[in-house]
This record gives C-alpha cells, structure tokens and sequence, in this order.
C-alpha cells in the first residue's frame, strides 16, 4: 500500500488536565477502507484521544494528518469540514426533530448556498433542499430505518437511534467515521445488526475509527487495534496479534473485561 491509502495519521498525541497525564505520545495510522479499534480498559484514555481528534479538546503535542492533509483539531465543526464525523457514547440527536430532518442537518455541513439563498429561497437553495432530503432518505434506508423518515428520533429504539447516528455521521461524507462506543446498551440481537452495517459501511470503502468496551466485537470486525493502558499506547496490531500481547492480557483481556 502507498501513502496515499492514509486516511488518517495522527502521532505524537499528548494531553493533560493539571497535573494528570491523561495521553502520552499516542499515534494511529489508519488506511483506506479499514475498520480501526482503539480499546483500553475504563481510563485509559480512549475518548480523550477522541475528544482530541474530534476538536472538543485541543492537544498540548501532536501532528495531525487527515489524507495527506495537515488539520489542526482546534474546533469540532472545523474537523466536520475537514472530514471526521463522529457519533458520540450518549447518544446526541435532536430529539424533536424527525430522523430525516436530523440527518439534513448533518448534510448541512457540505451545502454551498449560504444564508442568503436560505433567506431568500433562491432557485439554488431550493435545488440543494431538494438534493440534501433526497441524499437523506437514501442514507435513512442505508442504515435500515427509511420507513421512520419522519418519526421524531426520541421515538425510536435504542438501537434505531444509534443507527441514525451513523446516518447523520455519513451525510457528512467524511473521509473517517468515528464512532464511540456505538455497541454500548445494545442488546445481542442490536450487536449483530450494528456489525454487519458496520461491515457494510466498510465494504464500500469508508475508514471507521471505533472505540469500543466488546472486545469480541472489536476483534471480529476490526483491521488493526491499538490498545491504550493509562494514556500510553502498549500494543498495536492485528487483533490475532494484540490478543497474544502479553502487555493487553495483563491490562485488559486478562481482567474478564467484556
């Protein structure tokens, strides 16, 4: 593979809050079409490496490459722009809006037509309108739930509303999904279901990023994994590889984590 499979290569990640070190010196490189695991046990530091390459912290020290392109995760709605959509552990929808108008404004982030158009609903806004419901509705039906287009979100199941996450998450077009703990409250049937969408999300070359507490879910879908032990990164590799590392035995997969 070349260097331009890279989606995203971040390296030399730090982060402190006071006086505790919450990352050291964590770096990923993740390709095109890969499905990439971050695990750890609780405090490892996982969502704050999120949260710093996301734009919701901003990092002491770090480099930070998104397809071959310098970003600076300074704000959340810059790195929207520049091409990571995440969804978040707690889910983060507008509850009264329908799913389909939830992921309009996802789509939002790419429209051209600016406030003017919207005030005036010149003939380009109403044609861009009309293109982000129609890229909406295909998306909804993507991720299995266009017969509740127009359900308010907080109506749906639990594993409905994740699934709408993801939705808005791909409205975006980003370069790389990222999800945190997209598994979390889902019942075995819901865990299924969000494998195989996740699979099939893969399949047609998207870059996934996934944090996830199931490891048997993280090492049955995922490429590569790196593995964080209090802000530092201890092992990464295959997940056959990681498994056998005696290092994540001792920190996590050893602990009966889940």
């Amino acid at each position: 593979m070349s260097n331009s499979d890279i989606v995203l290569n971040v390296q030399g990640v730090s982060k402190r809050f006071g006086g505790l070190k919450a990352l050291s010196d964590v770096g990923i490189t993740i390709r095109r079409g890969q499905v990439y695991g971050l695990i750890g046990p609780n405090g490892a530091g996982k969502t704050t490496f999120f949260n710093v390459l996301t734009g919701l912290y901003t990092p002491d020290t770090g480099s930070f490459e998104l397809a071959g392109q310098p970003y600076k995760p300074t704000a959340v709605h810059l790195v929207a722009k520049a091409g990571i959509a995440r969804t978040f552990q707690n889910i983060r929808l507008f509850a009264e809006m329908t799913a389909l108008e939830n992921v309009m404004v996802g789509r939002h982030v790419r429209t051209h037509s600016g406030l003017v158009g919207a005030v005036f609903r010149t003939a380009g806004f109403k044609a861009e309108e009309a293109a982000i419901r129609k890229r909406a509705h295909e998306l909804l039906d993507y991720v299995g739930i266009g017969k509740y287009a127009h359900f308010r979100s907080r109506t749906l199941s639990y594993g409905d509303q994740r699934r709408l996450e993801i939705a808005r998450a791909l409205a975006t077009d980003p370069q790389l999904i990222a999800l945190d703990e997209p598994a979390a409250g889902m019942n075995a049937t819901e865990k299924v279901n969000l494998r195989e969408l996740i699979d099939r999300i893969r399949k047609d070359n998207r870059t996934i990023l996934l944090i996830e507490h199931d490891v048997k879910l993280v090492m049955g879908l995922c490429d590569r994994v790196t593995v964080l032990d209090y802000g530092s990164p201890i092992a990464e590799g295959t997940p056959a590889e990681v498994q056998k590392n005696e290092k994540v035995i001792e920190a996590y997969l050893g602990t009966g984590g889940h």
